[in-house]
């Protein structure tokens, strides 16, 4: 048959003709309903398959046309469209169209409906007397005859109902790919829980073994500098007193005497190291802060210099279980450093990133350009490691101490606790 089809898109218009061609039939092409009247005036289709929304002139008034001209009205026409709304039905009916072929198209639809077309043409049909239709868009006026309206009706509602089944079964595949989509994303999740994890081990191994790393370093640097040196210092000292022993006693006791301090001083070394090795070894706990600081208080001699405690007794410090040998290093640095102490004050501060405990003195405080030099190791070999021991104990659980006082006025340790650290318990 020669096909006339008209379509303004260039992809329909050229994917039809390829349909229509493989079947045998001869195809030609126009862009809108005016362009399709004047190639059919040159030479009369077989059959017109149109779209409805064209320029100029769309598929309804073509078909109109068509339906309306004695000498045309036996063309069949075959509306192509996507069928969003019944009303395209209706007004096709109204505008004479033969029947419909339903966007996105198949081979065996449009064979099938030009075949149902052409046998229509055939046989007799008898004509409807004018129905009007009322549907949401207004009033319709129909006057088809019966067996085109029941073909129409038909061939759309088996088109529709293939589609909803299609439509269906891809509902159900849908849904099956978002079940296996949902266990997906599941298992996704839980490996990245799993990862997460893993990588917080990683991070509390790599931690653990910086720290590790940082004791044998540190332990490493007192054997073979600190020890050495005070040894070394120590066999001097001895031989001059050998050597003044006859000569000059007096200077060889001296000599003697100054050994027995380095002696003295290579044991607080090595028990400095065993202090040390002790930390972060056993898991943090909560302690009472209250208690710590009246428990550490009956090991130190105060003499007249006054404790006062006023931490609530409901506070509670998340720590290293070495934790008392801060508070006994703050108090004690107080007493030996202090020199006009009288007053050593623990007081707590609540706060919005957790709370700090303070522990002041009135003595005479530490020089600005001391305050973080009293932390490091090498300067607490001159004046004791407490302070040292103090903030490694302390960083375990994220505890950051500071000396804020005032130079001449006393000093001030301020002690800030993350929320994890520090707890009010009822």
């Amino acid at each position: 048959m020669k096909i006339l089809v008209v379509e303004d898109s260039r992809t329909q218009a050229e994917s039809l003709r390829y349909i229509l061609e493989k079947k045998g039939h001869t195809v030609t092409v126009a862009a809108n309903g005016r362009d399709a009247l004047g190639q059919i005036a040159a030479g009369r289709p077989d059959i017109v398959l149109t779209d409805i929304m064209m320029p100029e002139m769309d598929g309804y008034e073509l078909c109109r046309r068509i339906k309306t001209d004695d000498a045309l009205k036996s063309i069949p026409v075959i509306i192509v469209t996507q069928l969003f709304d019944p009303v395209d039905v209706v007004r096709g009916l109204e505008a004479g169209a033969d029947n419909f072929i339903i966007k996105p198209f198949e081979q065996k639809d449009i064979e099938a409906r030009i075949q149902e077309v052409m046998a229509t043409q055939t046989g007799d049909d008898v004509t409807c007397y004018p129905l009007e239709v009322r549907l949401a868009d207004g009033s319709h006026t129909l006057t088809a005859g019966r067996r085109q309206i029941l073909n129409i009706l038909l061939s759309t509602y088996e088109i529709t109902v293939r589609k909803n089944a299609e439509l269906q079964e891809a509902h159900e595949r849908l849904n099956l790919q978002s079940d296996q989509l949902q266990q997906a994303v599941a298992d996704q999740k839980k490996a990245n829980r799993d990862l997460q994890a893993e990588n917080a081990e990683r991070v509390k191994a790599e931690k653990a073994l910086a720290e590790a790393n940082k004791k044998l370093q540190l332990m490493a640097s007192i054997t073979r500098h600190d020890l050495r040196n005070q040894l070394t210092a120590m066999r001097e000292y001895l031989e001059l007193s050998l050597a003044r022993r006859e000569k000059d006693p007096a200077s060889a006791w001296t000599d003697v005497s100054n050994a027995m301090d380095i002696v003295n001083q290579t044991i607080n070394t090595v028990e400095f190291t065993g202090e040390y090795q002790k930390i972060g070894v056993k898991s943090p706990v909560w302690k009472n802060a209250r208690h710590l600081v009246d428990d550490t208080g009956k090991y130190i001699t105060l003499g007249r210099i006054r404790l006062e405690n006023a931490i609530p007794s409901a506070v509670e410090i998340y720590a290293d279980p070495l934790i008392e040998k801060v508070f006994f290093n703050l108090i004690d640095n107080a007493v030996r450093y202090g020199k006009k102490t009288t007053t050593i004050r623990f007081r707590y501060e609540e706060n919005e990133s957790g709370g700090t405990i303070i522990c002041e003195d009135d003595g005479i405080g530490i020089a600005d350009e001391e305050k973080e030099k009293i932390f490091a190791y090498e300067y607490g070999m001159n004046t004791g490691l407490g302070l040292f021991l103090t903030r490694e104990v302390l960083t375990i659980t994220g505890i950051v101490i500071r000396e804020t006082g005032i130079p001449g006025k006393g000093a001030k340790f301020e002690m800030k606790c993350p929320k994890g650290a520090i707890r009010i318990k009822p």
